[in-house]
């Protein structure tokens, strides 16, 4: 059985750093026009990763080095996994991966960008609603 404190320690920290994220991408989306929307997803992909690693981190799953939500999520038992559609979980590895770089890509409307937040904020409560059931918190 793996040691509870080191588990606590660990997954608390991957949620402070999602919460990073997720505070960094809500407070940019203030901008307005002006918001680099491409920054904003990029966050929100990254808090969404950080949430899901957090959970595999107490349901004892190795955590791989990899920005894939589809692949994360798929490493979470299927009754516990988040409700990203398939489309969803692609389109925020996207931010991560495709659009965080110079490249031949549509922009990324403010509309999309705070989707993609709302996005984030659904991941956080759910995967914080797992937590919450576990004996560890």
């Amino acid at each position: 059985m793996p040691d509870r404190d080191k588990t606590t320690v660990i997954t608390r920290e991957w949620m402070s750093k999602a919460e990073n994220d997720l505070k960094t991408a809500a407070h940019t989306l203030k901008l307005g026009a002006d918001c680099p929307t491409d920054t904003v997803c990029f966050h929100a992909q990254q808090c969404v990763e950080k949430y899901l690693k957090a959970a595999l981190v107490v349901l004892e799953t190795p955590l791989p080095r990899i920005h894939d939500i589809e692949a994360l999520i798929d490493l979470m038992p299927k009754h516990v996994r988040v409700s990203l559609t398939v489309e969803q979980q692609r389109r925020l590895t996207e931010y991560a991966t495709v659009m965080r770089y110079p490249g031949p890509y549509e922009p990324v409307t403010l509309s999309e960008a705070k989707e993609a937040v709302k996005l984030a904020r659904r991941v956080r409560r759910e995967v914080r609603t797992l937590l919450e059931d576990r004996p560890l918190f």
